[in-house]
């Protein structure tokens, strides 16, 4: 099967810093547990918000222009051709774009129906079940087996 990801149109994603086109994650050609989508981060601006996923696999490839990958607690500048694969456990993961043009990458991995995204810079993660999603302060957390 083929994948046409360049005829989906980009929706711009405005949250607090985090300044993004996408093109919604579509299923891969072939594949009914993985999906795709492409991204531009314009000058300035950065990723999605630093997470890590709990259950899925994740990988980023750059198409054009430049930036810098956090992954844990490293930095590293990366461009055209650049592929960043997030195993299992990932680093929590995320791209700024500083430079002067558009940040254009593609972004896939696993669709599991559930997952755990942890957003370690703000004490939230994030539990999704199919198409539903729950935001939880970690500080409400309480270990399972002591309560």
């Amino acid at each position: 099967m083929q994948a046409a990801i360049g005829a989906i149109p980009l929706e711009d994603v405005l949250v607090g810093s985090v300044s993004q086109a996408v093109a919604g994650n579509q299923p891969l050609a072939g594949s009914d547990g993985g999906g795709l989508g492409s991204c531009r981060i314009p000058p300035g601006k950065e990723s999605f918000i630093y997470h890590a996923h709990s259950n899925e696999e994740e990988w980023i490839y750059i198409l054009s222009g430049h930036g810098i990958a956090e992954i844990g607690d490293a930095e590293q500048e990366v461009g055209p051709g650049d592929f960043m694969g997030f195993s299992l456990p990932q680093l929590a993961h995320h791209l700024r774009n500083p430079g002067d043009q558009d940040l254009v990458y593609l972004v896939g991995g696993e669709q599991v129906n559930i997952d755990v995204g942890t957003f370690p810079r703000h004490g939230k993660r994030a539990i999704r079940e199919g198409s539903r999603a729950y935001l939880v302060d970690e500080s409400a957390l309480s270990d399972f087996w002591q309560s």
